[in-house]
């Protein structure tokens, strides 16, 4: 029987608490839609994404048919972006390209897709620690691809093709390269059909990036690997004729075939050691020094001068770039 007094009391300070929350959060109670949108202006110029984030899901949910409504829609796709929640981001660009097909401003939902998916793309690390994001999975490279070409094929005078156009070369330098490094994966492995078929896809799909003179490399040496001695040395001859520099040349200007490394050729050493003795390198190619622009020396050495004069306060490297800028 005493059980309930305090049941009830226990009732009554919690909906005491929960009102009081209520008013204390309810910025925008009684306010009309300009009101609430107005305060959304001062969130955003604030950069204070969070509370943006709520207030434009409220003026949507009070206001589902209102002025500011389709607009608000646009403003919550950027503000997810802001705070870097990318998946949101993503959520609310197809959310808007599927409600409001016909919008004016459409063309920046597909923006601000990609550029979603191309941030997602690159780890919050990657910008302060030596990390080789060409060797992560690239889904969400592939996805911002496909969401700045949609952009382009629709929208070509779009005032974000420029930009789109820019991280479209980038993205497919990083997909490209993402192959090379599947097929030095595969020598590894000694599955060179494999690893000929990540070459020949780099040529065929992504012909002019830095990637293809190691892809030429690559089918050279399965093909040398698969006894295929012909396709090969045609392999070899197109190499010599477009990249005579390639790392694959020795000094005399020959291809540097590398033995074969399956089971089957490993020395009677290597297989009493268990692999720890007179074990055969598998081939390998990475030529982005010498063919992209981006890993020449003297560039690099110039971005990283740059880097080094920019101003980062101590909270900024504490958190590797994540507050304090």
């Amino acid at each position: 029987m005493r059980i309930l007094p305090a049941v009830s009391l226990g009732l009554i300070i919690c909906l005491a608490g929960c009102s009081s929350n209520d008013e204390k959060g309810s910025e925008t109670a009684g306010f009309t839609e300009r009101q609430f949108y107005e305060v959304i202006e001062r969130n955003v110029r604030s950069h204070n994404w969070e509370q943006a984030i709520r207030n434009l899901q409220a003026l949507e949910a009070q206001f589902p048919f209102g002025v500011y409504a389709e607009q608000a829609q646009l403003e919550l796709i950027h503000a997810y972006y802001r705070s870097r929640d990318y998946q949101a981001a993503i959520a609310a660009a197809d959310r808007f390209i599927d409600l409001q097909p016909q919008h004016p401003q459409i063309d920046y939902a597909y923006y601000i897709k990609g550029l979603a998916s191309y941030s997602e793309s690159r780890s919050v690390l990657g910008g302060y620690l030596p990390v080789d994001g060409t060797k992560r999975d690239p889904g969400a490279a592939r996805e911002s691809f496909a969401a700045f070409n949609q952009l382009l094929k629709r929208y070509p005078n779009s005032q974000y093709a420029a930009d789109a156009r820019k991280r479209m070369i980038h993205l497919r330098n990083h997909l490209a390269r993402y192959e090379i490094h599947v097929a030095n994966y595969y020598f590894r492995r000694g599955a060179y059909l494999a690893a000929v078929n990540r070459g020949r896809h780099v040529v065929e799909n992504y012909p002019k990036t830095p990637a293809v003179p190691d892809a030429l490399a690559v089918m050279a040496q399965g093909y040398y690997l698969l006894g295929q001695q012909d396709l090969a040395d045609s392999t070899v001859q197109v190499l010599a004729s477009n990249y005579p520099k390639h790392t694959a040349f020795n000094s005399d200007g020959q291809f540097d075939f590398s033995r074969d490394v399956s089971g089957e050729s490993r020395s009677w050493v290597n297989k009493l050691t268990f692999g720890l003795v007179d074990n055969p390198e598998p081939p390998g190619y990475d030529s982005r020094e010498l063919y992209n622009p981006v890993f020449k020396p003297e560039n690099r050495k110039k971005r990283k001068e740059g880097e080094d004069k920019e101003e980062r306060s101590w909270l900024n490297r504490l958190t590797f770039g994540l507050f304090g800028k």
